[in-house]
């Protein structure tokens, strides 16, 4: 088969470090498990250091006192708790605190009312805090709903089912509460067979957004009009040519997206790939077999055609029915352990049988979670994966 190398074969460059620096922020798989965690203990303290309090006046001598744990009840209450529970835990300590004192016979008034007024300036200001951070809150989940939204809008979820094929796609941010960055996926039914695309947008924040969205919606239109995945490229890298001349900085001369299209015609039996310097793709048999989609030729990605014209060429490999095509990001293959190894998907993938309606599903599902266990939830980088089935009986 063109293009293809046995199995078991590593893909260039497999053994050789990442040359980018790692993300911000940790994984958003391990943060998702231990801040549930987290947040019941800090729930927990208010109650314990009142109940702590009451123990230490209880067995001390009356020159000793518990002051500071009661007045941190409402303060740590504040950020994690409601208004009601906030004020309760206030309302708790100052009670606390009054009986306590006239239970221990405080040498007059001065003292009762000294430790009452405290405690209750410390719930007042536990109030002010809780009510600062609610409103923070209710701006945040704006932004995320804001966010989703513009996923939904950028970066829409594949249909399970189109032109015949299975299809299932995933992406996961390495970045805590981020929605969308800099990889992108998109499958459209077309005239020609269905034509998908998975990319890598070279840096970050809004500005590779912006690129996803030029990416994506220049392939939906070319994917549609032109008749090769040649041109279907070329068009692309106008599309990005005419982005970068408005990009002022860096961007404007640096900017590149790495990208593997990929046809799929009606009965042919066969794919179609054309790379752009993206990590290869694979074709998962259902008997287990597997063959790697490398170029034939290597191409710079999208985006740097001022650096020297050549030629796209698409290669074509058996795509029978009962066969898988695995797209995916550097996310995947750059996803390291503890020991700086790398996950190979060529090597876990080999001799493995994903088979049925819902292969794609749990191939893009078993890749996330074993991407989450190497790296013991500490991705560094945004992971895209798309996987596109022929069915046993396909159109």
């Amino acid at each position: 088969m063109p293009g293809a190398r046995p199995p078991g074969a590593r893909p260039p460059g497999a053994d050789r470090p990442s040359s980018g620096a790692p993300g911000q922020g940790g994984a958003v798989g391990a943060e998702r498990r231990t801040l549930p965690r987290e947040r019941a203990l800090v729930r927990a303290l208010p109650p314990l250091l009142i109940t702590a309090g009451v123990v230490f006046e209880a067995l001390t001598p009356p020159e000793f006192t518990a002051s500071p744990l009661f007045a941190a009840a409402p303060l740590i209450a504040a950020p994690f708790s409601s208004l009601r529970g906030t004020l309760v835990t206030a309302l708790v300590s100052c009670a606390a605190v009054l009986a306590l004192r006239l239970n221990s016979g405080a040498d007059g008034d001065v003292e009762v009312l000294t430790g009452l007024a405290t405690m209750l300036t410390v719930g007042a200001l536990a109030v002010v805090i809780n009510r600062v951070v609610r409103r923070g809150d209710a701006r945040l989940a704006s932004a995320r709903s804001i966010a989703e939204a513009a996923q939904r809008a950028v970066l829409p979820q594949p249909e399970a089912r189109i032109g015949g094929l299975d299809v299932a796609a995933r992406y996961e941010a390495a970045q805590a509460d981020a929605f969308i960055g800099g990889d992108l996926y998109a499958v459209q039914d077309t005239a020609h067979g269905v034509r998908v695309i998975v990319g890598d947008v070279r840096g970050k924040g809004m500005g590779a957004v912006a690129a996803v969205a030029v990416v994506i919606g220049a392939f939906r239109e070319a994917a549609e009009q032109e008749a090769t995945l040649e041109a279907v490229a070329q068009r692309l890298e106008r599309a990005l040519a005419r982005e970068g001349t408005r990009r002022d900085g860096l961007d404007a001369f640096e900017g590149f997206t790495t990208a593997v299209l990929a046809e799929i015609p009606r009965g042919d039996g066969v794919v179609r790939v054309l790379n752009r310097g993206h990590p290869e793709p694979l074709v998962l048999r259902d008997d287990g077999r597997m063959c790697v989609l490398a170029p034939s030729e290597p191409a710079l990605p999208l985006g740097m055609g001022e650096l020297g014209g050549w030629p796209d060429r698409a290669d074509e490999t058996e795509f029978p029915p009962g066969s898988t095509l695995l797209l995916y990001t550097d996310g995947l293959t750059e996803a390291r352990d503890a020991h700086g190894v790398f996950y190979d998907p060529v090597a876990r993938l080999g001799g493995r049988v994903f088979a049925g309606d819902d292969a794609p599903e749990a191939l893009v599902s078993t890749l996330v979670a074993e991407v989450i266990a190497h790296t013991g939830g500490g991705a560094t980088d945004d992971l895209a994966l798309l996987a596109v089935r022929r069915p046993r009986h396909s159109p």
